[in-house]
């Protein structure tokens, strides 16, 4: 392709996330004439509204493109080197855009969470987009690039400790505040109401291997009720967005040559604390997991006022188990909501480290830890206030 106009185009920019993207980049790169970005969706007037909302300049780029519409999505990635989408959920909105970022070799960056949709497009394009040269990456936001990172620094904590790295790590989620987006909520109802249509699908989902087609390792932790960790010595609750987080990170071993092993093994809880007190906690927590595919949870194009974006964080934990039981540990924290004003912040940075820092990055289907690594942590740590260290 010659010469795109475009570094990065946000795709969806009308849509709750995606004008937090817009916003982001219009704040945080202002004054940057090397960062050439332009927003689309499907109404230029409601793109211009936005861009003018949330200060933009006013000669940004307006792109009009509708996931019903492929010849738009075509014309609209031809003019860029990379897109930025959060159109979802995916298995609905996404397809075309995928494909048409494979064919023309153009990077590609989502927040999906939906394994299923995920391995179905590995299967379909992934030697395509090793031909094209499109760099791929799923799951760029709360779901699951901190857990996938907070992996990777647990295992160099390991190395460090131990010489090695280690056959079993556990995610951990100490503290949260803020919302799941819409669009979480939106993709699991679509994944449930298509494994409801074809059961085929449940046995995908069920699958802690799902996202690494040809390598099947040794069997995870369910996962799925309360359970008292005897390591950490609390109590621990199911945590909702374990199913494609674990994923995720078994992708990453995969994609990285398996330096966990391939007798890996991990699962992700929340902690709720010790005694009769943390287990009556993660009995509730597994009870409202259950709201999220119901009705009462923000839909598509809703979500949190701006103060309480900013009021949001996240704690979570993660631990390398050495087979005599010593532990090495690493934490990530995030300082704002996970779903919102955390996420947009984390697929921006994302886009710009590959365009600008891991230029190298060899094309094909990826997660974002495993195309990044230690590029992604330093930058993730200088501009979206999150922050990866080891604990004693």
């Amino acid at each position: 392709m010659s010469s795109p106009k475009f570094d990065i185009v946000v795709y969806g920019a009308t849509g709750f996330t995606g004008r937090l993207v817009a916003e982001y980049l219009a704040a945080h790169y202002k004054g940057d004439a090397d960062l050439k970005w332009a927003m689309a969706g499907r109404s230029k007037d409601k793109l211009a509204a936005v861009r003018d909302e949330i200060g933009a300049p006013r000669d940004t780029p307006l792109i009009v493109a509708d996931a019903g519409d492929p010849a738009s999505l075509k014309a609209m990635v031809e003019q860029t080197k990379s897109v930025i989408t959060t159109v979802g959920p995916y298995m609905l909105y996404g397809n075309e855009l995928l494909a048409a970022c494979v064919a023309a070799g153009v990077d590609y960056f989502d927040l999906c969470g939906e394994p299923v949709w995920m391995r179905q497009k590995i299967e379909q394009h992934e030697a395509a987009a090793k031909k094209s040269g499109a760099r791929i990456v799923f799951s760029c936001g709360y779901d699951s690039l901190p857990f996938e990172l907070g992996v990777f620094c647990a295992q160099e904590e390991a190395k460090k400790a131990f010489g090695a790295a280690v056959p079993r790590v556990k995610g951990r989620v100490r503290e949260m505040k803020g919302t799941f987006s819409g669009g979480t909520a939106a993709s699991m109802r679509a994944i449930f109401e298509a494994a409801a249509k074809d059961l085929s699908l449940v046995t995908m989902l069920r699958d802690p291997f799902v996202l690494t087609p040809g390598f099947d390792g040794p069997k995870q932790p369910l996962g799925n009720r309360p359970l008292y960790d005897e390591d950490l010595k609390t109590w621990t609750a199911p945590f909702v967005m374990a199913n494609i987080n674990t994923r995720n990170v078994h992708r990453s071993n995969l994609l990285l040559g398996f330096p966990y092993g391939k007798d890996f093994v991990y699962d992700e809880m929340v902690v709720t604390g010790p005694g009769e007190q943390g287990e009556a906690i993660a009995r509730k927590v597994m009870a409202a997991n259950n709201k999220l595919s119901g009705t009462d949870v923000p839909k598509p194009g809703e979500g949190p006022s701006k103060e309480e974006r900013e009021s949001g964080h996240y704690d979570l934990l993660f631990v390398a188990l050495a087979p005599d039981g010593r532990q090495a540990r690493a934490v990530v924290k995030g300082d704002r909501d996970p779903g919102y004003g955390s996420t947009s912040k984390m697929i921006s940075e994302c886009a710009i480290c590959l365009l600008r820092d891991a230029a190298d990055t060899a094309p094909g289907i990826w997660t974002p830890g495993a195309a990044m690594g230690h590029k992604l942590i330093k930058r993730l740590e200088q501009h979206a206030g999150i922050t990866f260290r080891a604990e004693k």
